[in-house]
């Protein structure tokens, strides 16, 4: 008789192996199993361009990584993972030369607003700042409370849900001048909806606690160390780990008492038989990314965007939301918003002696097939005159390659589902316990459930709880 393994996951993504190292260190024994030949899902590190220069295919800069409840549980440390503070987080340039930042002081943050906005942007943080710790565990772990785990600190997170449930355009009505309304836009528009969507100024507000708590870093060799770490750990506590193994049935799979999926809810319900759980799930807008590697670093204009690890290029609130409504009704902006990460500015290791790595994005309609290369670095320029002369090798990706890479992305959203509408709350349908589904073997982890996307495992987190309070009544 086959040996029955507590918990299979499936889908070796930042999500599946914290749900994996969740349950290991609880007791139980756990096999993971994952159709990449390493593991990271969004979280990987590869050569795209030239040797020696090490890209992050997708996610680089990890806000709410850093000061992720889960993650900051575990000695990720003590296998490999070295976080890298660039001088400033996120510089929001202008053509004039000038850009708003944020900073880890929320008093430099403040002043790069001008006189008129200062004093709203700190009122808006003030009752956050030095609370991050109380407020991640009840925002983060929120899909958690639909399954009997209540608020630890009520109060905050109402108080937060004041701002966070606002759409960032109606919460941006309280800064008067450009600067602080671009700089708030840009946070919004990592969300990929309009900025009329309804809670999407809860993210931003989320970002920009996280700079004054802990900054915007990047792991040290890139973002696959993050994945390694978490691999590493899974190993220390006994479980097992496969790569390269696809799964295309749930019976292909080793009996198990609960089964856990980081992958799309559309590739759930057709792998584990669930029909159309999840038909009227709905999939975003996508991205276009080119990685570089450059000869030197990028020349801005901006001195600030030169010391910072993200850059934003919009500028202006109007083009920032121009941009996003474009993408999301399904044509490709003219002038994109590009979200931008210069990680070789404080890690040495992703670039030979001299030279730099840099990726920038731009947003595209979900499955869309063109190439907006020039569309971004005409952006580019205007902001870094020259920029094209330091281009040593250029990698693309639009729609169809970045599902290629991750098939979570789901005609290229690397949200894992779109956030527009209720569908940034309510992921990846309504119900209770969002990480349960029809079987009651089978649970979902991926980036489509609460919190949501980004690499910091909470949904990972969230779902493994609802794994083991199921195995506890069925012991």
């Amino acid at each position: 008789m086959p040996t029955i393994r507590d918990v299979v996951v499936v889908g070796a993504g930042p999500n599946g192996l914290t749900a994996a190292v969740e349950l290991a260190r609880r007791g139980f024994s756990v096999e993971l199993f994952e159709a990449a030949e390493k593991v990271g899902g969004g979280a990987r590190t590869d050569e795209l361009t030239l040797p020696g220069f090490r890209h992050d295919p997708c996610s680089a800069v990890h806000p709410t990584g850093v000061g992720s409840p889960a993650f900051r549980s575990m000695p990720l440390a003590e296998h490999g993972l070295t976080w890298l503070d660039p001088e400033l987080p996120l510089a929001h340039p202008f053509p004039d030369g000038t850009a708003a930042v944020l900073a880890r002081s929320v008093g430099e943050t403040a002043s790069s607003l001008g006189p008129r906005d200062a004093g709203a942007y700190r009122r808006l943080v003030a009752p956050f700042i030095g609370r991050w710790d109380e407020l991640a565990a009840d925002f983060l772990a929120l899909g958690s409370a639909l399954d009997g785990r209540f608020p630890q600190h009520p109060l905050l997170l109402a108080r937060f849900g004041l701002s966070g449930l606002l759409p960032a355009a109606l919460l941006n009505l309280r800064f008067r001048a450009e600067k602080a309304k671009a700089l708030f836009a840009g946070l919004a528009g990592h969300v990929i909806a309009p900025l009329e969507n309804p809670a999407s100024a809860g993210p931003a507000l989320v970002f920009a606690l996280a700079a004054h708590t802990f900054g915007w870093p990047v792991p040290r060799g890139g973002s696959q160390a993050i994945s390694d770490a978490l691999a590493g750990y899974l190993r220390a506590l006994g479980g097992t780990l496969h790569t390269g193994t696809e799964v295309r049935r749930l019976d292909e799979l080793p009996p198990a008492r609960a089964y856990v999926f980081d992958t799309s809810p559309t590739a759930l319900a057709r792998i584990a038989g669930l029909g159309s759980a999840y038909e009227h799930f709905r999939y975003g807008a996508s991205v276009f990314k080119l990685d570089y590697a450059l000869s030197g670093p990028v020349p801005w204009r901006s001195e600030e965007a030169r010391r910072a690890g993200t850059v934003h290029v919009g500028p202006a609130v109007r083009d920032i939301d121009v941009a996003l409504r474009d993408a999301v009704g399904g044509r490709a902006p003219e002038r994109p918003f590009l979200i931008t990460s210069q990680p070789s500015l404080v890690d040495s290791t992703r670039a030979p002696e001299g030279r730099h790595t840099f990726w920038a994005y731009g947003h595209v309609p979900n499955g869309w097939e063109g190439d907006l290369t020039e569309a971004v670095e005409r952006q580019l320029e205007r902001f870094a005159p020259g920029f094209r002369d330091l281009v040593l090798a250029r990698a693309t990706a639009g729609p169809p390659e970045l599902a290629e890479r991750n098939p979570n992305y789901v005609g290229g959203d690397i949200a894992c589902g779109s956030a527009s509408g209720l569908q940034l709350l309510l992921r990846p349908k309504l119900s209770r316990v969002p990480y349960s589904t029809a079987h009651p073997a089978v649970f979902l982890c991926s980036s489509a459930t609460p919190p949501g996307p980004g690499v910091h495992g909470m949904s990972g987190h969230n779902a493994a709880r609802a794994v083991w309070r199921r195995l506890r009544r069925t012991e």
